[in-house]
């Protein structure tokens, strides 16, 4: 492949100022993330130490192979959501290497309203899962929950894509042959019960563990029977009695040493390892090369060098549609066929977007798509050359690609841009957001101009004031400002996480070494011309 060269100049003031400009943005990131880590607080976690029980984070780090990593998915869910008083959403997901094999990891963080399940817990559970099933990973259940969140119930419980549905999901996957394997170690009421009583081994720790479907007060309003939760629900009685538990742990430790003992006999071979050359420019250079101005342009092609093995790229179409950077590289060893804006989507680059992802059909080739986009063209000569229909082109293509897509938004995501580019709506196996990353239907300065455009139409005829121009214009500005930030987006869900840019490649060697394990489609893929 040919090598791409930097025209960066790394000791130049302007890239120096940009640099300085992005370390306060990851400073945010770290404090925000730092934060999140401390569960529900040093009162909770002093509390939760003293009944015996280990932090969440801990318990992960005990049962994945040593040294291995851990992609966590959305650590800011819920962010400043409910006075943020539900860090992480309450329950810490992600992938990790557990005797060699990639597991999903579902994990409840008790500290956290008793791991109760808010709206956006459901939504971040729900993701775990639907990544599991996507790439035939064993899902591991560390459970420590109280159920749906009373408050929400209405949020939580009564319709699709709420908690019923990760039963739902989780026989589904069952039946499918992907192991669902459950450690408990607290109290599991309601609805929390049926994450260990559906899955396909259960491990349950003496003295902390228990499992009932109405706990001591619901029995003794529903049936007048008084009844402890150790004798209702303990993991001795179901080991011994009830057959609920499989098995009995005396403490987490041996209860995670048992799972990862399940995992050990699944009949199922680790993926082959890859072997990648690291780009010749380092990565932690990207901050110094994003303007702090979103609308001052950059060369995409100075990231993908900084992605890719060896910072060599195979370019499709250089000298036409020059607007969307298209071609082939390696991330950590997998081949990878990269889209990526250089500027707003005319009639030529949806084209070449369009011809290129059926190439990597074709060939069987995951598709990345780095999102910097404020939307297609608009005006009439735009209109006239046939945005619509050729935009179109490029979302269909986007929306019937058979091999894997991955998404980083690194700067603007805006409009139908949003889904030429691969956004959320068009199910990428993998999305993830820069701390730069702004996302909403129009930037706040178009939103402005538009709704002041339309109501000074109004105006016109008498019916508002200019105060009440000016209030329009300032609620609209705050508005899109604050729901198109990268905190909003990810505390929603609307990402996998907001990851440093220096920590991109590897990240997505990781997504790429998942997608690998998914059976490739076969059948004709015809490469029509655009």
């Amino acid at each position: 492949m040919p090598l791409l060269e930097s025209q960066v100049d790394t000791n130049s003031p302007q890239f120096e100022a940009n640099r300085q400009a992005y370390d306060a943005l990851l400073e945010t990131l770290r404090e925000r993330h730092e934060a999140v880590v401390g569960g529900g607080g040093e009162a909770m976690m002093r509390r939760h130490r003293e009944r015996g029980k280990t932090p969440v984070r801990e318990r992960i780090d005990l049962i994945l192979d040593p040294l291995s990593p851990f992609l966590e998915f959305s650590p800011l869910a819920a962010w400043m959501m409910y006075d943020n008083g539900v860090p992480a959403a309450g329950i810490v997901t992600g992938v990790g290497i557990i005797q060699g094999l990639p597991c999903m990891i579902i994990a409840n963080d008790a500290t956290v309203k008793g791991g109760s399940f808010f709206h956006e817990t459901v939504k971040k559970h729900l993701r775990a899962q639907e990544i599991a099933e996507q790439h035939d990973l064993p899902c591991i259940y560390l459970v420590d929950c109280g159920g749906a969140y009373l408050p929400e119930q209405d949020r939580v419980f009564p319709d699709k894509d709420h908690f019923g549905t990760a039963f739902f999901k989780q026989c589904q996957m069952s039946a499918g042959g992907i192991p669902q394997i459950s450690a408990v170690f607290g109290g599991c009421t309601a609805g929390g019960a049926y994450i260990p009583a559906l899955s396909d081994e259960v491990v349950m720790v003496r003295g902390n563990a228990r499992i009932h479907l109405g706990g001591p007060s619901i029995v003794k309003a529903a049936i007048n029977e008084d009844v402890d939760a150790e004798t209702l629900g303990g993991a001795e009685m179901h080991t011994r009695v009830s057959g609920v538990s499989d098995y009995l742990a005396d403490t987490e430790a041996q209860a995670l040493s048992k799972v990862r003992d399940i995992v050990g006999a699944l009949d199922r071979a680790p993926p082959p390892e890859r072997a990648g050359s690291p780009p010749r420019f380092d990565p932690a250079e990207i901050p110094g090369i994003v303007p702090e101005n979103a609308q001052t342009p950059y060369d995409v092609r100075e990231i993908i060098l900084r992605l890719a093995d060896d910072s060599a790229f195979q370019e499709f179409k250089p000298e036409w549609g020059e607007t969307l950077v298209c071609g082939t590289a390696c991330i950590h060893g997998h081949p990878v066929g990269i889209l990526a804006n250089n500027g707003v989507l005319f009639s030529e680059s949806s084209l070449k977007g369009a011809h290129f992802i059926e190439l990597c059909n074709q060939r069987n080739i995951p598709l990345l798509f780095l999102q910097n986009i404020t939307g297609f063209m608009v005006g009439t000569e735009a209109e006239r050359a046939g945005i619509a229909k050729d935009s179109a082109k490029l979302v269909y293509a986007v929306s019937n690609a058979r091999v894997p897509r991955l998404t980083v938004i690194i700067g603007g995501s805006y409009g139908a841009g949003n889904y030429g580019m691969c956004g959320r709506g068009f199910q990428p196996n993998f999305l993830f957001a820069w701390p730069n990353a702004r996302i909403a239907t129009m930037s706040p300065d178009v939103a402005t101009t538009v709704l002041t455009e339309l109501r000074g139409k109004s105006s016109q005829r008498g019916d508002a004031s200019d105060d009440e121009m000016q209030d329009l214009v300032d609620e609209t500005r705050r508005q899109f400002t604050e729901q198109s930030d990268p905190y909003y987006a990810t505390a929603r869900l609307w990402d996998d996480g907001i990851i440093e840019p220096g920590e991109t490649r590897d990240v997505l060697g990781l997504c790429l070494a998942l997608t690998a394990a998914i059976p490739q489609e076969t059948g004709p893929s015809p490469v029509y011309r655009m």
